[in-house]
């Protein structure tokens, strides 16, 4: 049933870490590289407050440094308008919470979010075929924040293959050193320098399917990451001091950086390990692996 005009909704946008990230060498015929991917999402998360408008706005605070038709939101609603022929006239409004080009899937997520709100709106299914192919026209992440539960995807990474029960609860430290992002693109370039060879994936599939957490963390891998700590050393940095960290099940990058995260035994260790990268001048947050993509909290 499509929602009455005038009323604004609330959309929660949970980030995401990658459990495994497997780059192939090779590239498919639209030039992007083949991933191996099994995401979970986590409870940072941006809020997109989303309302019938006059035209398409996105704004977002804080405000974002580029123009707002460049904004993953904005790219969303157009290609849900031109997948259902109608105008996307909505006022959107992202509060920003996950950083930039931190590998946590926050341009993916925002624009799954948007996805859904509209699809709410419309009084369209969320199974409706077309929006998996919305969001796949969007980004490669996105396909997987439709759905929230953690993911094997594959293709460029915009393929679900599998949905795994969650790890709810799980307590994870994030840490951002200072200084700029990491470029996805960038560090795509930098692995075609020198591809890294891909990490075993059966392994960590084979635990997800099981629901076995020791072995699920004993296979974590990202074959992206030694291009990414090129690009950012300072990111090189903050994963080697958070795999020393106490009560660390496992420690990697997030996606392409400039995160790294920290699974961790007890949620007071993630707290513990997020205070001390603040005194070093880093960004530092305690998240906990959460079930859910985006869903609607007001509205």
């Amino acid at each position: 049933m499509a929602r009455k005009p005038g009323k604004f909704i609330l959309i929660s946008a949970p980030a995401k870490i990658n459990l495994y990230l497997g780059v192939h060498a090779e590239k498919d015929e639209r030039g992007y590289h083949r991933v191996d991917s099994v995401m979970t999402t986590i409870d940072l998360a941006d809020v997109v407050a989303l309302a019938p408008a006059d035209e398409l706005s996105v704004h977002t605070v804080p405000a974002a440094d580029y123009p707002m038709d460049q904004n993953s939101a904005y790219r969303a609603a157009r290609a849900m308008g031109e997948a259902f022929g109608r105008e996307p006239n909505f006022a959107i409004l992202i509060d920003k919470h996950i950083p930039q080009q931190a590998g946590l899937g926050g341009p993916s997520t925002d624009a799954a979010a948007t996805i859904l709100g509209i699809a709410s709106y419309w009084g369209i299914d969320a199974r409706d075929p077309r929006i998996d192919e919305v969001a796949r026209s969007v980004g490669a992440d996105v396909p997987f924040f439709l759905y929230g539960p953690p993911a094997f995807c594959d293709g460029a990474g915009d393929t679900v293959r599998e949905i795994f029960r969650p790890l709810t609860g799980t307590a994870v430290a994030l840490v951002r050193p200072q200084g700029p992002g990491v470029s996805t693109a960038e560090a795509y370039r930098r692995f075609d320098e020198n591809p890294a060879e891909l990490p075993p994936l059966e392994p960590l599939l084979d635990a997800m399917r099981k629901h076995d957490e020791t072995e699920i963390f004993d296979h974590v891998a990202n074959n992206l990451a030694p291009a990414a700590c090129e690009l950012h050393p300072k990111m090189a940095e903050a994963l080697a001091w958070i795999r020393e960290q106490r009560d660390v099940r496992a420690a990697n990058v997030a996606g392409s950086g400039s995160t790294v995260f920290a699974v961790c035994n007890t949620q007071m260790a993630a707290e513990a390990i997020a205070l001390a990268a603040r005194d070093r001048g880093w960004w530092g947050e305690v998240a906990q692996m959460e079930k859910s993509g985006p869903y609607i909290s007001v509205g």
